[in-house]
Order: C-alpha cells, then structure tokens, then sequence
C-alpha cells in the first residue's frame, strides 16, 4: 500500500487550520499561502509525492 500525498494540500490544510485558530492572521496566512504555492509551482514541486 503506497500513499501518495501532494505538498500543496498538506500547506492547504495548515493555513486552513491556522485561520480557524487565529482569525486575526487571516491576511497573512493568506498571503504565505499564496507565496509557498507560487514557489511551489515555479519550482515543480507539483511532482513531489511523499
């Protein structure tokens, strides 16, 4: 049995989760979000299975 599990939805559920425990820092989730998925994507890293 093999998992294959994508590193943009473990970030996804990270900053999911942090907004519900911190609403406050909800702009700047948002925005390392968007940063991390953006080197992400540049990088190739939509090819990493872990």
């Amino acid at each position: 049995m093999t998992i294959n599990l994508g590193l943009t939805p473990l970030v996804s559920l990270l900053a999911g989760i942090l907004i519900l425990l911190v609403p406050r820092l909800l702009n700047y989730i948002v925005a390392f979000y968007l940063i991390i998925i953006g080197v992400i994507g540049l990088m190739g890293g939509g090819n990493y299975h872990f």
